[in-house]
């Protein structure tokens, strides 16, 4: 058993039993503490994050390979994503055991302790990816049968190619923001169906979409390909993602070439990224594909992670959120190998910092749809709240928030909070 995935391992920091951030997480984040200073990488454990550039400052990390890099001092997790799999492995083995109860070397340093860690009360979390690319694929069987049965009826749910490649478009990564940003009601073009010409001005139909973002490492150079069964080594970590979409925008524009303004005005992301190393207990088997997909992207291997997902609504007249939608990562029909895989196959490099989302997590069941478009069934099922409000799109003031997490007997493995908070248009 890798030491860090010991299901007995427990922090002399006190951590609820419900927490995303046990000592087995370790996840990697950037932040600024609300009183002001630079911005330095961090895990986090319990309610506090762990400043690692301090850390890295005591000499805490000598004799790994981020020793003397200055990585944690870096204002994004690029540098030290850009170090490759043995570095991030050595950097959760030190912090596991800096972090342990049996280890006294930071628990028994009152200055150094009280310097490094501080409550998530005390810090803003900053968007902690320097994103080059942004790759938004189309992966979920379920999600990809529903929107076309909803468009063309069930005959023709799924376009020939979708069981042979994952399908996918690229995205806008500088609109790219972190949880807890506010998004504006994005405007643009429309046509409703009893009209002959389009009209102007904010959507009518705002959504989002539940999904989960893989994050480039190691990158690659122009003409190479990665294979599936090596496509593991260039992923750093996984993070959840809202894919905020104007559906009515999009219904008008995305002939013939696809999304474009109902897609460029913003994507959510959560401010930790948990590795493949915190997930590899809960590695699984995803759904069998038939027909057996071309050579080049045959996975033998189990390249998908059973990980809860859940989508919750509060409007402005609501002072909690409800639980609207359940799903799992599982469900998705092409792994993130690929995805990885095809995304290179024709020697397209990949860099330091990418994002391929998912796309849309959608389940067999109704409670696992991923998108308003699916749980409203194309706009004609209200959504009903338990405050009384309903809903077949989404309305000014209403917050959004994404969940996801593992759960083993003795801990969880969660991703935090992916919150975005719909304000009127500009």
């Amino acid at each position: 058993m890798n030491e860090t995935h010991n299901p007995k391992l427990k922090s002399w920091v006190d951590v609820d039993r419900e927490s995303d951030f046990p000592i087995q997480n370790i996840p990697f984040g950037v932040f600024c503490p609300k009183s002001g200073g630079d911005l330095h990488v961090a895990t986090a454990v319990g309610d506090y994050v762990l400043d690692l550039a301090l850390l890295d400052d005591a000499g805490l990390f000598k004799g790994t390979e981020v020793e003397g890099t200055e990585v944690f001092h870096e204002p994004t997790l690029n540098a030290f994503m850009s170090l490759g799999r043995k570095a991030w492995k050595d950097t959760r083995l030190v912090i596991s055991r800096l972090l342990s109860e049996e280890n006294g070397a930071l628990r028994d340093n009152d200055d150094l302790k009280n310097e490094v860690l501080i409550s998530m009360n005390e810090v803003e979390m900053q968007l902690p990816i320097d994103v080059g690319d942004y790759t938004d694929f189309y992966s979920s069987r379920e999600h990809a049968s529903n929107v076309g049965t909803i468009f063309r009826g069930p005959e023709n749910a799924l376009m020939p190619n979708w069981l042979h490649l994952p399908v996918g478009y690229h995205g806008r990564a500088s609109s790219i923001v972190v949880n807890g940003t506010d998004i504006s009601r994005p405007k643009g073009q429309s046509k409703a169906p009893n009209m002959d010409v389009p009209s102007f001005g904010g959507s009518k139909r705002m959504d989002f979409e539940l999904e989960m973002g893989v994050f480039i490492g190691n990158g690659t150079n122009l003409g190479e390909n990665v294979s599936v069964d090596d496509a593991e080594e260039h992923i750093f970590g996984l993070a959840l993602v809202n894919d905020w979409s104007a559906r009515d925008i999009q219904a008008w524009e995305y002939q013939p070439l696809g999304p474009f303004l109902a897609k460029n005005f913003a994507t959510t992301v959560s401010p930790w990224i948990i590795t493949l190393e915190a997930l590899e207990p809960f590695r699984c088997s995803g759904p069998k594909q038939d027909p057996k997909p071309l050579e080049y992207l045959r996975n033998n291997n189990d390249s998908t992670f059973d990980i809860n997902l859940g989508i919750y609504l509060k409007t402005g007249r609501m002072d909690s959120y409800d639980c609207i939608s359940t799903s799992n990562y599982s469900y998705l029909y092409w792994d993130m190998c690929q995805q990885l895989a095809h995304h290179t196959i024709t020697g397209c490099n990949l860099r330091t910092g990418d994002l391929l989302a998912s796309g849309t997590i959608s389940g067999p069941e109704k409670e696992n749809r991923g998108s308003m478009l699916e749980l409203t069934w194309g706009w004609s099922e209200p959504i009903k709240l338990s405050n009384g409000d309903e809903r077949l799109a989404l309305e000014d003031g209403d917050s959004v928030m994404l969940k996801g997490w593992c759960q083993s007997e003795n801990y969880r493995i969660g991703f935090g909070d992916c919150i975005g908070k719909l304000l009127p248009s500009n």
